[in-house]
C-alpha cells in the first residue's frame, strides 16, 4: 500500500513539473507590447534673409568731460568765502573758489607800483625839454596811473631814441617787475574757469595751504562722457558724429549721446579700441553706469536667432518632413542674446525655440511660430 501512495505522488510531481515547464515556455514565446512613439512638438519659423543691423553693444561709467583739479602755487591762510569750500558747492564761471591770504604779499605789489610811479614821474621834465613829441602820451599814462588796479600796458615806443630813454631809466625792467608781481598775486585767488560744481574738497577754511598742495576737485556738469570699448573689427564702421542711444543700468532711464573721439590705438590685450561718447543731459551724474547701442553696419542676406539655436561646428536644427536635420551656417556676429547668421537658404523651416535632447533623424511635429522672425 505503501509503494502505491508514493508512485502516485510522483506521478502527480511529475504532471506538474511537466505542466509549469510549458507554462514558461508558452509565456516566453508571448510577444512584449511594443511602447508608443512620443513625438515632440517643436517651434519652427520660415527663413526669410533680410537686412540685419549690426548693433554693438558697450558699457561704460559716465565721466565730466571738463574737470579741473585745484593746486596751490602760492602758500598762505585758506580764507572764508562767501561759499563753503564742501563737496557738492556749486559756482559760476569767475566766481571765487578758494581765497588766499594775501595781505603780505599785496603791500609787496603796491611797493613796486610806488616804484614805478617815481620813475615815471622823474622822467617828465625831461621828456618836455627834450623830446616834447611824446610828451602827451606819457603824461597821459600818469594821470591815468591808478595803484589800486592792475598796471595799465606802457604807452607804445615808436622811435629808437624813445626806446633808449626810457630803458635806460629802468622803467621797462620796473614795469616787468610789478607785471611778474601782480601775476603771482592773482594766483593767490582761484575762480572758476566754468559753471560747474565742487566734487572733491581736500582743506578747510582757515588751514595753511602749501605751494603745491592738491586742494581739490571742480567739474563741468554740462557735459559728460562715455568711455566705451569696440572690437577693431567694427571700428572702420564706426563714425564720428554718429548718433548713440544709451540706457541706464535699471533700464529706466535712456539717453542720446554722439561719438565724438575714436582712438586710432588698438589695445593688445583685448584688441578693441576705445570710443568716446559726448552726452549732454542734466539727469547725468558722474560714475554712472551706462549701456550703449551702437550702429556698426548692416548685414545684407541675413537673419539673426537666439544664440541658444546654434550648435557646435556651426550648425543649427532644421525640419524636413518632420524630421530634424541640420544644415552649415555662418556666424557673422554675436550678441548677449542673438547671433546674426549667413546660408540660411530662404524658405528654409528653422527650430525656432531650444529642444532638449534633439537629435539629427529626430521625428518631430511642428508648431509655426508666428512671434519669432527669423529675417526682417
Amino acid at each position: 500500500m505503501r509503494k502505491i501512495v508514493l508512485s502516485i505522488i510522483g506521478i502527480v510531481l511529475i504532471a506538474l513539473s511537466v505542466f509549469a515547464a510549458i507554462t514558461l515556455i508558452n509565456n516566453k514565446n508571448e510577444k512584449k507590447p511594443k511602447p508608443e512613439k512620443v513625438i515632440k512638438t517643436v517651434f519652427a519659423s520660415k527663413v526669410i534673409n533680410g537686412t540685419i543691423p549690426i548693433v554693438i553693444s558697450a558699457h561704460g561709467n559716465v565721466v565730466a568731460k571738463r574737470r579741473v583739479e585745484l593746486y596751490a602755487e602760492v602758500q598762505g591762510v585758506f580764507k572764508k568765502g562767501s561759499k563753503l569750500f564742501k563737496t557738492g558747492e556749486s559756482y559760476n564761471r569767475g566766481e571765487a573758489i578758494i581765497r588766499i591770504d594775501a595781505a603780505e604779499y599785496s603791500a609787496t605789489v603796491q611797493s613796486a607800483k610806488s616804484n614805478l610811479y617815481n620813475l615815471l614821474t622823474s622822467i617828465m621834465p625831461d621828456l618836455r625839454l627834450d623830446y616834447p613829441e611824446i610828451y602827451s602820451k606819457w603824461q597821459a599814462y600818469l594821470s591815468a596811473f591808478d595803484m589800486n588796479k592792475t598796471i595799465a600796458v606802457l604807452p607804445e615806443m615808436t622811435t629808437d631814441k624813445e626806446k633808449y630813454f626810457i630803458t635806460g631809466r629802468g622803467i621797462l625792467t620796473s614795469y616787468y617787475d610789478v607785471k611778474t608781481l601782480e601775476q603771482r598775486l592773482a594766483k593767490y585767488r582761484i575762480s572758476a574757469p566754468f559753471n560747474g560744481i565742487l566734487t572733491e574738497a581736500l582743506v578747510n577754511e582757515g588751514t595753511l595751504v602749501r605751494t603745491g598742495q592738491k586742494l581739490g576737485e571742480f567739474i563741468n556738469t554740462d557735459v559728460y562722457e562715455l568711455e566705451v570699448s569696440i572690437p577693431k573689427t567694427y571700428s572702420d564702421l564706426l563714425q564720428i558724429g554718429e548718433t548713440v542711444h544709451l540706457i541706464n543700468l535699471d533700464k529706466t532711464n535712456e539717453y542720446s549721446g554722439i561719438v565724438t573721439r575714436i582712438n586710432g590705438n588698438v589695445d593688445q590685450a583685448s584688441q578693441t579700441i576705445k570710443a568716446f561718447i559726448e552726452i549732454k543731459n542734466k539727469g547725468l551724474k558722474e560714475g554712472m553706469y551706462l549701456e550703449a547701442k551702437l550702429n556698426a553696419k548692416k548685414e545684407e542676406n541675413a537673419i539673426e536667432v537666439a544664440r541658444g539655436l546654434l550648435l557646435e561646428n556651426d550648425q543649427i536644427f532644421v525640419i524636413h518632413d518632420s524630421v530634424l536635420d541640420v544644415i552649415d551656417v555662418t556666424p557673422i556676429y554675436f550678441s548677449d542674446k542673438t547671433v546674426v547668421l549667413k546660408n540660411v537658404p530662404d524658405g528654409e523651416t528653422i527650430v525656432s525655440k531650444p529642444v532638449v535632447g534633439a537629435y539629427a533623424g529626430m521625428l518631430v511635429k511642428k508648431l509655426m511660430d508666428n512671434k519669432v522672425k527669423a529675417g526682417n
